[in-house]
C-alpha cells in the first residue's frame, strides 16, 4: 500500500498514555488492605545465617509477619533448563535454607500496614552470621577443570598461530555492569483464597516465563498464576527472569491473605536482580604480512554465582564474524560470591568483540594498515563457523557509508596527529553484529463493528514500540487508521507471546499479527459476499484496502466500510488468531544482522579530559519497521556504549563481598553531558528470510561495538592501549602520545 505506515517514522502510540499518567506500571495498582514487605538483606557475602531474632521488629507498630527459612512455606525448584519458558533470574527459592551465597541475599522479609514501619522493623531485625572470606575477584576464585562450557573449533588454531609470521597475544577484561533501569524491580502479588490464584503485578520482560516459573515455585497449577505487566520502565536484560522478590511477594500474600507489595531498592539493583559478569578474554591472532588472518584463538573466563551456571557466550562470534581457517574459542565458568549473572544488552557478543574489535585493531597498527582495510580483507562471504551462507549481510557497504560519512579518509593514522583547538582527536571504528531469531506467537486480531481493531499477545513493550510495532502491522494489513486500534499486552491471560529479549520480539511477532489480520479480513470477506452490495460474490474476488471492502478490480473507493458490512449482519466482530514459530527455510540460513561505529573522542592532555565529541553508526538490521523507534533503540545503545567504554563498574569489597558503588552517585552512567550528537544510518534491506516484512531486532546490536570503538579512538588520540574497561584517567596518565611497539 503506498499509504502504508510501515518504516515511517511513527511515534509510539502508548506515548500519550505515558506522558499522561494512565500507564500503570507495576507498582502503580492499589488495592484495599495492600501491606508491603520490606527485604533483610545479608551484610556478609559468604556464609550461614546463625540465628534471627525478629522478636523486637515483631513488636513494632503495624508489622504483622516476619518471614525467614524458619517459618517460610515450602517453595520449588523451577524447572528451567527442563522445559520451555521456564527460566528464573535465581534457581534457588528464597529462604531455602540458612546458606549465604552474596552479599545482599535477602534473609528475612518484614511485612507491615505501611512502607515506613516495613522498613523501620527491618532494620531492627537482627541476624547472626556464621560468616566466611567471599571470592569476588576472578583471579582470587578456583580456577575451573574440565570441559569448557563454550567450544567453537575449525581447523588446527594453535598451529596456525605459532606458524603465523604476525602474532598478536592480548587479554582483555570487562567489569562487572550492573543494568540499572530507571524502574526499579517490584511485585505486587494478590492471592485469591476462593479462587485459589495468584495474580502478580510486575516489571517483567517476558510475563509467559515469569508465569510458568511462578507456577513451579509456588507448586500450584499454571492457569491458579496470572501475570500482569502493562507497561515497563526498561529492563536491559535484567527483567527478562523472574527473581526471589516476586516469590516473596507471592508467599507473603498468602500467608497474610492481604494483597503485598514488595519493591527491590537501588542498593539491591546491585546485588539480587543480575549483572553482566567479569569476563576476561585472551585473544591470540596470527596473520599474514598483508593482514589476512590465519589464526583466531579466544580463550574466555568470566564469574558466575555459586547458585548457578551462567554462560555469556563470547565464542560464537570469534568463529563467525571474519574469514580464517583456524578457529578456536574456549569458555570457563568461575564461581563466586556474587548473584547470580543475568543478560545485559548484547549478551555475549558485546563483551566478545571489545575484546575481538581491539584486537584487530591492535593487528592493523602492528601491520600499519587501516583499520577498514584489514577487517575488508578478513570479509566473510559465508558463515564459516556453520557453514551457512548469510540470509542478507550488506555489512561492506556500511564500512563503505560510514567511512564516506564520517570522512575517514581525512585520518592521519599517527598517534596524537590530529587536533582541533586545545585538544587532540582520535578516531576509531569497529564492526558490529548480532544474530537474528525468530519464537514461537500467537496473536488474536479482531475486526470490530464499530470501525476499530483489537489485537491482543501476552508478551509485553518494554519500552521499545512493541505497542507500535502491533497497530502498525494491523494497519497496513487492515488499511484501518492507527489510532482506531487498540493494543492489548502484558497479561498471560492473552494469547502466548515470546520473551522481549535477544531482539526477536519483532521479528517473531510479525508473522503472527501479519496472518492473524489476514485472517480477521478473511473473515470479514466471507460475510460480505452475503452483503446486498456483493451478493454472491466469490470473497476471493474480493479485497479489504483503506478499511473498505472492494472488488479487487476496482479501487477502495468503490467499495463500503468493512464495519458496514458486519453492522448489517448484526455481527459484533471477526477474528483472525493465528499460532506462528520458527520456518524450515530458516535453518538453511545463517542470519545476523551488521553494521559498523565510528567514533571521534578529544583528548585535552593539559587538564586530562577525555571526551566522545562524535559518533556514526552505521546498520545493517534489516528493514526497519519503524524509523523513529529504530532510530531511538541505536542511539539508546551507543549511550550505554559511551558508559560501558568509560564509565561503568561495579565494585566490591573483597572483604564482605558488598558492592561498594551500590548507587547513582558513585555507580557513574553516562549523562547528557557524556554525549555528543549522535548519528544513525539505516540500509534498510529487508531480510527475505525471516518474516513477511524481512525485519530483524536492532535493540542488541547498537551496543556491540560500541567499546572497542572508543578504545581505539582513545589510543589513535592519546597512545594508551585500553584492554580493560573502564577507561579510566589515571591509565590515561600513566601513557604518552607515543606508537606502541
Amino acid at each position: 500500500m503506498s499509504d502504508s505506515v510501515i518504516g515511517q517514522p511513527f511515534t509510539r502510540i502508548d506515548g500519550k498514555w505515558k506522558v499522561t499518567g494512565r500507564a500503570k506500571y507495576g507498582v502503580d495498582y492499589y488495592f484495599d488492605r495492600l501491606v508491603y514487605g520490606v527485604g533483610v538483606a545479608s551484610t556478609i557475602g559468604n556464609g550461614r545465617v546463625g540465628g534471627i531474632d525478629a522478636a523486637e521488629a515483631e513488636k513494632m507498630p503495624g508489622v504483622l509477619a516476619i518471614l525467614h527459612h524458619g517459618n517460610i512455606e515450602h517453595l520449588y525448584h523451577p524447572a528451567n533448563q527442563f522445559e520451555d519458558q521456564s527460566r528464573p533470574g535465581e534457581s534457588r527459592p528464597p529462604f531455602e535454607d540458612d546458606r549465604v551465597y552474596y552479599y545482599g541475599q535477602f534473609v528475612a522479609l518484614v511485612i507491615a500496614e505501611t512502607f515506613e514501619q516495613a522498613l523501620d522493623a527491618a532494620s531492627h531485625v537482627r541476624v547472626d552470621y556464621e560468616a566466611k572470606p567471599p571470592v569476588v575477584r576472578l583471579d582470587r576464585a578456583a580456577q575451573p577443570t574440565g570441559e569448557p562450557q563454550a567450544h567453537q573449533a575449525r581447523g588446527d588454531a594453535e598451529s596456525g598461530f605459532q606458524q603465523a609470521p604476525v602474532k598478536l597475544d592480548v587479554t582483555y577484561v570487562t567489569p562487572v555492569e550492573t543494568h540499572n533501569p530507571m524502574e526499579m524491580h517490584a511485585t505486587i502479588a494478590v492471592w485469591d483464597k476462593a479462587k485459589q490464584k495468584y495474580t502478580l503485578y510486575e516489571t517483567s520482560q517476558g510475563v509467559v516465563n515469569h508465569r510458568n516459573v511462578a507456577s513451579q515455585v509456588l507448586g500450584v497449577p499454571m492457569e491458579s498464576v496470572e501475570v500482569i505487566s502493562r507497561f515497563i520502565g526498561s529492563g536491559f536484560g535484567c527483567k527478562l527472569f523472574p527473581w526471589p522478590h516476586s516469590w516473596l511477594a507471592a508467599i507473603g500474600s498468602r500467608h497474610l491473605e492481604r494483597p503485598v507489595k514488595v519493591s527491590v531498592p537501588r542498593t539491591l539493583m546491585f546485588t539480587t536482580v543480575g549483572h553482566r559478569p567479569t569476563i576476561e578474554q585472551h585473544v591470540r591472532l596470527g596473520a599474514t604480512q598483508d593482514g589476512k588472518l590465519l589464526a583466531t584463538i579466544n580463550e574466555v573466563r568470566q564469574s558466575t554465582s555459586f547458585i548457578d551456571a551462567y554462560l555469556e557466550d563470547c565464542v560464537d562470534p570469534t568463529s563467525m564474524l571474519y574469514s580464517c581457517p583456524n578457529v578456536k574459542g574456549t569458555q570457563r565458568e568461575i564461581r563466586m560470591n556474587t548473584g547470580t549473572p543475568t543478560p545485559m544488552r548484547g549478551p555475549g557478543r558485546t563483551p566478545s568483540l571489545f575484546a575481538l574489535e581491539s584486537a584487530m585493531d591492535e593487528l592493523a597498527v602492528k601491520l600499519n594498515l587501516d583499520p577498514i582495510d584489514v577487517r575488508l580483507r578478513n570479509y566473510a562471504d559465508k558463515d564459516e563457523g556453520s557453514g551457512k551462507p548469510w540470509s542478507s549481510k550488506r555489512l561492506r557497504e556500511a564500512y563503505q557509508m560510514g567511512a564516506e560519512r564520517f570522512g575517514w579518509k581525512r585520518r592521519n593514522p599517527k598517534v596524537g596527529s590530529m587536533r582541533k583547538g586545545d585538544e587532540i582527536l582520535g578516531w576509531g571504528m569497529a564492526t558490529m553484529t548480532w544474530p537474528g531469531h525468530r519464537q514461537e506467537a500467537e496473536v488474536h486480531v479482531r475486526l470490530l463493528a464499530d470501525g476499530t481493531a483489537r489485537a491482543s499477545c501476552a508478551t509485553q513493550d518494554i519500552g521499545t514500540g512493541t505497542y507500535t510495532i502491533f497497530a502498525e502491522v494491523v494497519s497496513d494489513r487492515t488499511g484501518i487508521p492507527v489510532d482506531k486500534i487498540q493494543v492489548v499486552l502484558g497479561d498471560t491471560s492473552l494469547p502466548p507471546g515470546p520473551t522481549s529479549g535477544g531482539s526477536f520480539t519483532t521479528a517473531t511477532v510479525i508473522p503472527a499479527i501479519y496472518q492473524a489480520s489476514d485472517k480477521a479480513v478473511n473473515a470479514v470477506l466471507k460475510a460480505a459476499a452475503k452483503y446486498q452490495g456483493f451478493s454472491g460474490a466469490d470473497p476471493k474476488s474480493l479485497k479489504m484496502t483503506q478499511g473498505r471492502v472492494h472488488p479487487q478490480d476496482k479501487p477502495p473507493s468503490s467499495g463500503v466500510p468493512f464495519q458496514e458490512i458486519l453492522q448489517s449482519q448484526n455481527l459484533v466482530g471477526l477474528d483472525g488468531k493465528v499460532k506462528t514459530g520458527p520456518t524450515d527455510e530458516m535453518k538453511k540460513y545463517s542470519i545476523h544482522s551488521f553494521g559498523a561505529h565510528f567514533c571521534e573522542v578529544a583528548w585535552d592532555p593539559e587538564i586530562l579530559r577525555l571526551r566522545v565529541s562524535r559518533w556514526l553508526s552505521v546498520v545493517d538490521g534489516g528493514r526497519m519497521m519503524n524509523a523513529k523507534t529504530a532510530r531511538n533503540q541505536i542511539l539508546g545503545a551507543v549511550v550505554m556504549g559511551i558508559g560501558m567504554g568509560m564509565l561503568e563498574e561495579t565494585v566490591y569489597d573483597t572483604r564482605t563481598g558488598h558492592p561498594i558503588n551500590n548507587n547513582f552517585a558513585d555507580y557513574m552512567v553516562a549523562v547528557n553531558a557524556d554525549v555528543p550528537e549522535l548519528e544513525c544510518i539505516f540500509l534498510d534491506y529487508p531480510d527475505p528470510v525471516l518474516n513477511e516484512y524481512g525485519a530483524r531486532g536492532i535493540g542488541e546490536i547498537g551496543l556491540t561495538g560500541c567499546a572497542s570503538a572508543l578504545t581505539m579512538a582513545t589510543y589513535h588520540a592519546t597512545g594508551v592501549r585500553i584492554r580493560e574497561l573502564p577507561i579510566r584517567i589515571e591509565k590515561l596518565m600513566a601513557g604518552s602520545v607515543k606508537e606502541e611497539n
